[in-house]
């Protein structure tokens, strides 16, 4: 797979104001034929400090019949989403234009590269370490890391219990509002256990919704409550990271980088 780390060293030749000279950065030139785009790699004249150069040397790397151009502006440093597009394609070369007119493309595009981190979550309410990733994603923030997500999401309302976490979620009887009776089977994780035990005894089943309890992939990200946890490390036996049920955005965002990070590394 060809796709430019970034858009600087793409080309549009469309017209000819300089001659046959492009401007110093172009590695890859998307030339405009009757039939559509042709892609070239071009060699320019290390000898010239010049903005614009010569061409000492090109070759076609895809021709007309083999190229498209995606219809709708895309985020271009939402870089595993062009690849998948490219691959939906059906086109050895698919041409991008991002949101400021700027242009890339993806030749055999391929995700066998890219390293996938698995996301653990649940609903309701909102996932929001899950949602907070896709709208980082979508945002270009992770481009260069050349990572997919691959989010794992438990739905809380399919676990069969009398009693859930809170209010917050749409539940009618839930341990913020409502005291146990005895004998129930309650939906909630190690800090719930804690505080049954602790205002009601022990007469009550726990059914275990902690995201950490779904890790089974790695490398991971898990949301969790337990502020304690936090941090990157090993779960069940999978190299990953914890972030706490409220992290912000910034955090989240370290955190899925220091997981890339050791990743790599080992």
């Amino acid at each position: 797979m060809i796709f430019p780390d970034h858009c600087k060293v793409v080309g549009l030749a469309s017209t000819r104001p300089c001659g046959d000279r492009v401007y110093a950065l172009s590695r890859y030139l998307l030339r405009e034929t009757r039939g559509g785009y042709e892609l070239l790699e071009v060699t320019l004249d290390p000898a010239k400090k010049t903005i614009m150069r010569d061409i000492v040397s090109s070759r076609v790397l895809a021709t007309p019949a083999e190229v498209c151009c995606y219809p709708e502006k895309v985020q271009l440093n939402d870089r595993a989403r062009l690849v998948r597009l490219a691959c939906e394609s059906g086109y050895r070369c698919t041409v991008f234009t991002g949101l400021e007119e700027n242009m890339t493309f993806v030749l055999d595009p391929d995700l066998s590269g890219f390293l996938t981190v698995h996301v653990y979550d649940v609903i309701p309410p909102r996932p929001t370490l899950s949602a907070s990733l896709k709208e980082m994603e979508a945002l270009g923030l992770f481009g260069e890391l050349s990572v997919v997500f691959d989010h794992h999401i438990r739905d809380i309302s399919r676990v069969p219990a009398d009693i859930y976490p809170c209010r917050a979620a749409g539940y009618t009887r839930t341990l913020d509002a409502d005291p146990l009776e005895g004998g129930e089977r309650v939906a909630g994780c190690l800090t719930a256990t804690q505080f049954c035990m602790e205002c009601y005894g022990t007469d009550f089943v726990l059914e275990n919704i902690c995201p950490l309890e779904l890790v089974k992939e790695e490398p991971f990200i898990a949301r969790c409550c337990r502020a304690e946890r936090e941090g990157t490390k090993t779960w069940n036996d999978k190299s990953g990271a914890i972030v706490h049920w409220g992290a912000s955005p910034a955090t989240i965002a370290r955190s899925v980088r220091e997981v890339i990070s050791r990743w790599r590394m080992r």
